[in-house]
């Protein structure tokens, strides 16, 4: 994860209520416009002692689940480039369902996340 906030995520800081966090926090709510030009909900958790050993950033819509390039569009404003973030989807028996419209980002502290080569993913 980003070591400091980029302005464009700064800008869109939730101030007050539950989530609310100060300026430079990692954590915290933020409401951004997105790439198709929708307002973006986005909480992260930082990488303080509450994060368990994650990063984790979870993005939403009132409407419907982001796109693709929305997710991409918020894996870059958290993460450099050169970092690997996961989405899973796991066992039915492990789905958590808090917001219809919602998906998460996730990337471990202390291990990397393996890849499969990329030949199997398609020819560049």
């Amino acid at each position: 994860m980003r070591s400091i906030i980029i302005p464009k995520l700064e800008v869109g800081r939730l101030r007050t209520g539950g989530l609310r966090s100060e300026t430079g926090d990692l954590h915290g709510a933020f409401s951004v416009i997105g790439p198709y030009g929708r307002d973006l909900n986005i909480i992260s958790s930082g990488t303080g002692p509450g994060c368990e050993g994650w990063e984790h950033v979870s993005v939403s819509t009132t409407s419907r689940t982001p796109s693709w390039t929305e997710m991409c569009f918020v894996k870059d404003l958290f993460w450099l480039e050169t970092e690997c973030v996961i989405q899973y989807h796991p066992a039915m028996e492990n789905y958590v369902n808090y917001h219809p419209y919602c998906l998460h980002m996730w990337r471990p502290l202390n291990q990397e996340i393996p890849l499969p080569p990329g030949w199997m993913v398609g020819p560049k």
